[in-house]
Parts: structure tokens; C-alpha cells; sequence
């Protein structure tokens, strides 16, 4: 049985498995699945309608914690055990593995694929079309940029491989690969590929 907080509005047609708790005031769409054990803290808007969308639901696997202040917008899947700190963004038509952590007021602009184990601290921006791969870290204020020639329609997101670390406020430039376990510095921006390790 499912425990949602009386100042929430649910959808009927909203998917809620076995055991999911929402906190007060949220909003959870119709296109939307929920599985078990999975925690909605209070304020947040999940399965927020876009035209830019897909038209599949938003899925959050089980074992999640979203935590208060956070909107998800429809056509994206998350994996098991995904959490979030607080005023997190999503945007639609984003792909997350497993084990992902998104920190406070991280922005996820869309069309965007996760690996597992990806780990955001607090203020990082991921720009649409990025790719990122498993088991890597964006430390506070890592952006990761689309537009060579801004402003555009021509949008490149950068791609991330496995293992790679982007510290504190670097900027990585449209287009540019990081390779697998590389490391990048504080504060750098990146405007050239990076090799592996």
C-alpha cells in the first residue's frame, strides 16, 4: 500500500507500485510510473507534460528518493535507486542507468543519456545531447555546454566515458570527448578531446 500526503494530487492514471511514499504538495502527471519503495519528498511535480517529448512516460525505478522541490518532465527513464538533493531539474527524453545520484539544484536539460553511477554534486548543468558514461563524477558547478556558435539551433552535446572526474566549475565546450578515466582540473575549460586516462 502506497502512502501519499492528502495536499498532493496524484493522477489515476499515474502508475504507483506497492510502497511508494509522496510527501505534501506534489503533483505526479498521468504519464507516469513510479515503482516500489521509491520516495517522493514534499513540492515536487513529476511527469511534467512536454511537447518535446516522446510521448512514453517517466519511469522511476524503484528504490528512489527524490527529495523536495524537484520536477521530472515526462519521456525519460531512471534505473533503480536513483536520488536527488533538493531543486533538482530533468528535463524530458533523458536516459539514466542505475545507481545515479543528481545533487541540489543540478539542471539536466534533456535528450541526454546516463550511465550507472553517475554522480552530480550540487549546481551541475548537463546541456542537451550529452552523453555520459558509467561510474563518473561532476564535482559543483561542472557545465557541460552544446552550442558551438551561440545562440543556435546547432546543438553538440559533449560526450563522457567511463571513469572520468570533472572538477569543481570546469567547462567542457560543445562536442569535446573525454575519454575513459581521464581527470579534469578545477576550473578548467576544456576545448580540445581529452585522451584517455
Amino acid at each position: 500500500m502506497s502512502e501519499i500526503h492528502a495536499t498532493s494530487f496524484v493522477s489515476p492514471k499515474a502508475k504507483i507500485a506497492n510502497s511508494v511514499r509522496i510527501g505534501p504538495f506534489c503533483i505526479v502527471h498521468d504519464n507516469v510510473e513510479i515503482g516500489e519503495n521509491t520516495v517522493i519528498e514534499g513540492y515536487c511535480e513529476i511527469g511534467k507534460p512536454t511537447q518535446l517529448g516522446n510521448g512514453s512516460p517517466l519511469i522511476i525505478e524503484r528504490e528512489s528518493l527524490v527529495r523536495s522541490y524537484s520536477v521530472f518532465y515526462e519521456s525519460s527513464r531512471f534505473g533503480e535507486k536513483l536520488i536527488t538533493g533538493h531543486h533538482v531539474t530533468v528535463r524530458e527524453n533523458t536516459l539514466a542507468g542505475g545507481n545515479c545520484q543528481f545533487g541540489s539544484y543540478s539542471d539536466i536539460q534533456g535528450d541526454c543519456e546516463l550511465g550507472q553511477y553517475v554522480r552530480l554534486q550540487s549546481n551541475v548543468f548537463i546541456s542537451k545531447n550529452s552523453q555520459i558514461g558509467s561510474f563518473v563524477w561532476l564535482l559543483p558547478y561542472a557545465l557541460l555546454t552544446n552550442d558551438p556558435t551561440p545562440p543556435s539551433n546547432l546543438l553538440i552535446g559533449p560526450v563522457i566515458e567511463d571513469f572520468v572526474t570533472i572538477s569543481a566549475r570546469a567547462t567542457i565546450l560543445p562536442g569535446i570527448r573525454i575519454g575513459r578515466g581521464a581527470l579534469i582540473a578545477a576550473n578548467a575549460c576544456v576545448t580540445k578531446d581529452v585522451p584517455a586516462g
